[in-house]
């Protein structure tokens, strides 16, 4: 199926069905140069042709293995890094044709908290100047309509506004995360990517840093692109869920169906391990142990990427690439046996 057909299901309680990010065959692929005069030999296609929509409100989840191409995905939608093929289109303009200050322009409206709270904070920044960056540089009000702007958001993440003159090393990680998430949110964005926020904390601090981002998702209006390999905790966050292996995606739906009828063997592979908080059911249950490791970007196998590993492979699945197709309203899959 053409990728522009695609037409997922709106997830309950969106605004209206609107769609405010679409995704369309995004790739991309990084050089590998080699010999004398440095030619290119070959590509590492770390995202390989993927397809989707976020709709306004609503949280996409994107989930797989390390190495799986998620947290490129997030950076060349924003632009951060250039897209080798595809477009992604914000409410009505097209990111990957937008340059200069027209992009500038939008970036306020574009976000991305990140991982390692520790390497994405300046130590050598106050707390108030870290979280008033944005404004400086997007020249939002005086000094003393920063200074109050400054003291709003810290509390809106839950830090001490009398806190905005000390370092980030005085902080511990969540507190650190917080602070990402305040300047994150500054310039009043609709739409923030956040790539493995949770990853780099304690699992005690994980749920509050979750719990915020709901909290302030439901304030402020807010769409999120959440990235994680922590299924438990998309599964507690997202309305819809991207299973990516190998640079493309394998599984597309809303949460509920998605993790109770996982279709694609991947998606039932990462949920049989997920454990069960239920002894009987966990000591009963079957689990899909997949063989060998992830190949690699630079290698893909042909055909499947995953028919290396899938356990109900057949010699199809070694030669042809399956289509992208939607088995029921709203969920999508790359199989050729999935129903």
């Amino acid at each position: 199926m053409d990728s522009d057909s695609m037409t997922a299901s709106p997830p309950a309680g969106s605004v209206d069905g609107e769609i405010l990010v679409r995704v369309r065959n995004l790739k991309k692929h990084f050089p590998i140069l080699g010999g004398l005069f440095r030619r290119q030999i070959g590509a590492v296609k770390a995202v390989d042709g993927v397809t989707f929509d976020i709709y306004r409100g609503q949280t996409l989840g994107l989930v797989g293995e390390s190495g799986s191409g998620k947290s490129t995905t997030g950076r060349v939608m924003l632009q951060l890094d250039p897209a080798t093929e595809g477009t992604v289109h914000f409410e009505n303009t097209e990111l990957t044709a937008t340059k200069g200050e027209e992009m500038r322009q939008l970036r306020p409206r574009m976000q991305m908290v990140f991982q390692d709270p520790h390497a994405s904070l300046n130590p050598r920044m106050t707390v108030a100047s870290i979280v008033g960056e944005p404004l400086r540089e997007h020249r939002a009000g005086n000094r003393e309509e920063r200074k109050q702007r400054i003291d709003e958001l810290l509390s809106l993440v839950g830090l001490e506004p009398s806190h905005a003159n000390r370092y980030p090393h005085e902080f511990s990680g969540g507190q650190r995360q917080r602070i990402g998430i305040a300047r994150a949110i500054a310039l009043s964005p609709d739409f923030i990517i956040c790539d493995e926020p949770i990853a780099a904390l304690d699992v005690s601090i994980q749920s509050q840093i979750v719990n915020l981002l709901e909290e302030l998702q439901d304030t402020l209006g807010l769409t999120y692109f959440f990235i994680s390999h922590d299924l438990s905790m998309v599964r507690h966050i997202a309305d819809t869920v991207a299973v990516m292996y190998l640079g493309k995606i394998m599984e597309l739906g809303d949460v509920d169906g998605l993790y109770n009828t996982p279709r694609h063997p991947y998606t039932q592979a990462l949920l049989s391990a997920v454990p069960i908080p239920d002894p009987k059911l966990e000591a009963v249950r079957r689990r899909t142990i997949l063989e060998g490791d992830i190949p690699s970007p630079a290698n893909p196998p042909p055909g499947c990427p995953f028919n290396t590993r899938c356990p109900v492979a057949q010699e199809r699945c070694s030669i042809e690439v399956p289509e992208w197709r939607e088995l029921t309203p709203g969920r999508w899959v790359s199989c050729h046996y999935a129903e």
